[in-house]
């Protein structure tokens, strides 16, 4: 991942304190990763970055928006996105990923990569169901929408329209 570079960190240099990062994100990082689903993407991440003597303490945050098609009408529109993401950064015998909220470094170690948690809380911060704006509000003209709205069976006219043996069976209902 040469491309990823400026996503990683080098903290041997850095002094004790709080530190500021800025990243501008595009389909390029995503590329990166082999991630296909956003036509584009403009997203921009904020890292405050704290150093301790023993620890590190980041917060990642992300705002911005990411064109994906619509579950529905498979339209693609603008999904406005907002992650804050904390990790916390410790010494120990091992590199140790498993946990979302901890990475665990060598002791020997003197700089990490972000880049893998960027992505993650990117793909999370999109929701599971996009749906398009315009849908929602009824406003959104399309073939796919009114192929969909001519197939849905419409519940009045299915209570309307009832077999009469049922209707006998209904007359049996005691209180």
């Amino acid at each position: 991942m040469k491309e990823l570079r400026e996503f990683t960190i080098q903290f041997e240099g850095l002094k004790i304190g709080k530190h500021q990062f800025e990243y501008s994100i595009d389909n390029k990082f995503f590329e990166t990763f082999n991630y296909d689903e956003f036509k584009s993407s403009e997203i921009a991440v904020k890292l405050e970055f704290e150093k301790k003597s023993t620890l590190f303490e980041l917060l990642f945050n992300i705002k911005g928006s990411v064109e994906v098609p619509c579950d529905l009408s498979n339209e693609y529109y603008n999904q406005e996105i907002k992650a804050s993401i904390p990790l916390v950064v410790k010494f120990g015998e091992e590199y140790n990923d498993e946990s979302e909220e901890l990475l665990i470094l060598p002791h020997e170690a003197y700089q990490f990569s972000i880049a893998q948690y960027i992505y993650e809380a990117v793909i999370l911060a999109v929701p599971n169901k996009r749906i398009h704006p315009k849908v929602l509000d009824g406003t959104l003209e399309s073939e796919t929408l009114k192929k969909l709205q001519e197939h849905t069976i419409h519940r009045e006219t299915e209570e309307k329209s009832t077999d009469p043996r049922w209707d006998k069976l209904k007359d049996l209902l005691i209180d």
